[in-house]
């Protein structure tokens, strides 16, 4: 590249695709779920996924 070419323009900064309000929610649908599921496995995944989500957003209450 030489310097007569166009130089790069910085990448546009990443949005955030849902609010700390639609993480919330997702986690207490997450809890809901869980207090319903039966399957060991399936919990299992609930739980990392419910965790991976408070990682994001911490627990308010």
């Amino acid at each position: 590249m030489s310097d007569t070419d166009t130089p790069k323009s910085e990448p546009s900064r990443a949005r955030a695709l849902l609010s700390t309000a639609d993480m919330k929610l997702l986690r207490r649908a997450l809890e809901s779920h869980a207090r319903g599921t039966e399957d060991r496995d399936e919990l299992a995944k609930i739980n990392a996924l419910h965790h991976r989500l408070g990682t994001y957003v911490p627990d308010a209450t």
